[in-house]
């Protein structure tokens, strides 16, 4: 089963925030290590906050990022994802760049996008959120 994971679990992983999500976040990448997708979304947010919200250089969060792209499949932001992430927009009110991540997992084939910004349990395409966090 292919996983999608968010933003925030990606900084968790890298230590920004609380050493509970980080140990959670950790144990997740390495559980379902062969199955994870990365939105490349997630990606471009993880390097915005490495360097504003946990201060890194922009050397030391690029190499994070080209870390996580190089460890695992990255998903594309396309047009067509950029088309669906409109209509949940339109018919779910999500923010625009949470459908986007949403649109981009679905279309990678993802049935699990591990997050704890968005509304868990919410299905769509095939696709389930899932908050990881107690």
């Amino acid at each position: 089963m292919r996983v999608a994971f968010d933003t925030n679990i990606l900084a968790y992983a890298e230590g920004v925030n609380d050493r509970s999500r980080h140990d959670i976040a950790k144990s997740l990448v390495q559980t379902i290590r062969d199955e994870v997708i990365i939105p490349v979304q997630a990606l471009g947010e993880l390097f915005t906050v490495l360097t504003r919200k946990a201060k890194w250089p922009a050397e030391a969060a690029r190499a994070s990022v080209l870390s996580w792209r190089d460890a695992f499949e990255v998903a594309p932001t396309t047009a067509d994802v950029l088309l669906e992430a409109m209509e949940l927009v339109a018919s779910h009110e999500f923010s625009f760049w949470d459908a986007v991540m949403v649109s981009a997992a679905a279309q990678a084939g993802c049935r699990i996008l591990i997050s704890e910004d968005m509304q868990s349990g919410f299905t769509w395409r095939g696709l389930t959120l899932r908050n990881p966090f107690p």
